[in-house]
């Protein structure tokens, strides 16, 4: 995938896939963050043969009642994602959901910024997850 716009295979959608998400059983390695306005939920998804990271937003109207704030809102931080997507890998099967939390519509800026901090989180996370890995791997092979 070149460039920076968000093509299809980006977005996660499907009723299992986004279930597996926010499932909480014990067997696959489920993360979350809250950095304000945004709470990120991630996993790593080996089921799918696609290894790129896949997203989902969602902005609850019991939080922005009106319609019109809630599809700003899903534009402004589905557009900082796609600015800062660089910062995790591109080449791991992740399924990342962004719940936007804050009661009412926040400048792009504060956005922006949340997305930034979630993202590298998240990437500080995926570093580790991998060196526990390969830990494990080592210390298997060794045996």
């Amino acid at each position: 995938m070149k460039g920076n716009r968000l093509y299809k295979i980006e977005k996660l959608c499907g009723k299992t896939a986004i279930e597996s998400l926010f499932s909480h059983d014990t067997s696959s390695s489920h993360n979350g963050t809250v950095v304000y306005p945004l709470r990120a939920v991630w996993s790593i998804n080996h089921r799918r043969d696609v290894s790129c990271p896949k997203f989902l937003i969602m902005v609850p109207k019991r939080r922005l009642h009106h319609a019109v704030e809630r599809v700003t809102m899903r534009r402004r931080i589905r557009e900082t994602y796609r600015l800062n997507r660089d910062l995790i890998p591109r080449d791991i099967p992740l399924d990342i959901a962004f719940i936007y939390v804050a009661s009412e519509l926040l400048p792009y800026n504060k956005v922006e910024r949340a997305m930034t901090r979630a993202l590298s989180r998240i990437k500080l996370s995926l570093d580790e997850h991998q060196a526990l890995e390969t830990v494990e791997t080592d210390s298997r092979s060794s045996d």
